[in-house]
């Protein structure tokens, strides 16, 4: 029988093997056998009825339990089986907290320690207080979006989005006491940084790993970022393969707008606020990753976050919040969902990543999607514009077509700024507009080196 999560085979003792009992004690539970090979086989402990004695003592003096520790006997060879029971409190090895995830010990510390601890004693980091915070803090813009989200949505009663923002903020249990809590303040602040470093969504294109070409931050309440985010993505970021039908024109994604939207929610709902490090969204132009400092629920693997789960928030007021204002549901189909959306718009599944700090999902473009745009411009034409004039020459080899609105909001730039930079790309010779400025399009005067592939 090979090893497992919750199974060890050792052929002798060790007085090391008391962190991975504290990690057992720590986690779900286990059973360390003492006197069998890596395979399971019976080899045998010469020194059996010793350790009967001496690793309960150790256990104890190391970490104030009691474990199960039973002397084995097959074919005449001893042997010992340590049977540890997962306990409801945090338990330390010598003031070290070790925790069993998959097959491996972990030694707890920080961010993680700290949610360890808490999740152990019934508690979370978004219902802690935060006496820092006060109403006068609670932004009531973001608080009438909320109230119109809701009453859209009918999760809750009129009478209670009517309250005043006191009694609303009890209502939806984002008090402690007499406190505001953390989900309070990432959910109605207006800069929730100034209480919690890395609240905020960092965008960045990339031509490959190491050469970032720009980047965006999305700030403010996790509230009103959602919405940002997704159109920041689709009108700066992702770039659609367009194609026509008669005079139609049709854009495709190689990332379906409600899977972005669901994947973003589940990593606002999910993260782990107090490790300080913003979500960050890296796109290239054939795939997309996702990357969230957060963690699997207790004893989770990959297989049960991709099957079918009850939802386990890390955050539940966040998500209740976000649950009475459309955003998600409550019943754990985020994931299925983004796999539906993404079955349904012909791209391949998401692939999911589960690192010891983070989670990673990554959205790969068929090949039919690609928009091959980092190869257009050449060395040549770099050194006659500003990387924010290639900018927008890049977005013009991509579709010749786009009038002077679309690029003001695919840039997020007043027209005048786009006016001045088009003006100096054809000061350059490097473009010039064919026809009307509303039928026309956008010629590259370097066609030999900007032509889409």
């Amino acid at each position: 029988m090979p090893e497992s999560q919750n199974t060890e085979w050792k052929s002798r003792w060790k007085d090391e093997y008391l962190e991975w009992i504290c990690g057992y004690a720590n986690a779900q539970g286990g059973k360390i056998y003492i006197g069998c090979d890596d395979s399971g086989k019976i080899v045998g402990v010469p020194n059996a009825c010793k350790l009967l004695e001496d690793i309960p003592n150790k256990v104890r003096d190391a970490m104030g339990i009691i474990v199960g520790v039973n002397l084995m006997n097959e074919s005449g060879k001893e042997y010992i089986e340590i049977d540890v029971p997962p306990y409801p409190i945090g338990i330390s090895c010598k003031g070290i907290y070790y925790y069993r995830s998959g097959s491996t010990r972990q030694i707890l510390t920080g961010p993680a320690l700290e949610a360890f601890l808490m999740r152990k004693r019934g508690a979370t980091w978004d219902n802690l207080p935060l006496p820092a915070f006060s109403l006068d803090d609670v932004d009531d813009e973001t608080v009438k979006h909320f109230k119109q989200w809701a009453a859209r949505k009918g999760r809750i009663d009129q009478s209670v989005l009517d309250e005043p923002k006191d009694v609303l903020m009890e209502k939806l249990h984002l008090m402690n006491g007499p406190y505001l809590t953390n989900a309070a303040m990432l959910l109605f602040s207006k800069d929730p940084e100034k209480w919690q470093l890395g609240a905020y969504v960092k965008i960045g294109y990339f031509e490959t790993d190491a050469d970032l070409l720009y980047q965006d931050e999305i700030h403010g309440s996790i509230l009103e970022q959602i919405d940002k985010i997704v159109e920041l993505v689709y009108l700066k970021y992702m770039k659609a393969k367009i194609t026509y039908e008669g005079m139609q024109r049709i854009e495709r994604y190689f990332v379906p707008e409600e899977a972005l939207r669901e994947a973003l929610l589940n990593s606002l709902c999910h993260k782990r606020y107090q490790s300080g490090v913003p979500i960050q969204i890296s796109v290239y132009e054939d795939k997309l990753y996702i990357a969230n400092c957060g963690c699997l629920p207790e004893s989770w693997t990959l297989e049960n976050l991709m099957g079918k789960h009850a939802s386990s928030p890390y955050n539940p007021n966040i998500a209740h919040v976000f649950y009475l204002a459309g955003f998600i549901e409550s019943w754990g189909r985020g994931i299925e969902k983004i796999c539906a959306a993404c079955q349904k718009d012909g791209v391949p599944q998401p692939e999911y990543t589960i690192n010891p700090g983070d989670i990673m999902i990554k959205f790969t473009a068929p090949e039919e999607r690609i928009v091959r745009v980092t190869e257009k411009v050449t060395e040549k034409v770099t050194e006659k514009v500003t990387d924010k004039e290639q900018e927008l020459l890049i977005l013009l080899t991509e579709d010749p077509g786009y009038t002077m609105p679309q690029l003001a909001e695919r840039l997020r730039l007043s027209r005048k700024t786009v006016a001045a930079r088009l003006k100096k790309l054809k000061e350059a010779g490097l473009i010039q507009r064919i026809g009307s400025d509303r039928k026309g399009y956008w010629k590259l005067s370097n066609q030999d080196r900007c032509n889409p592939h």
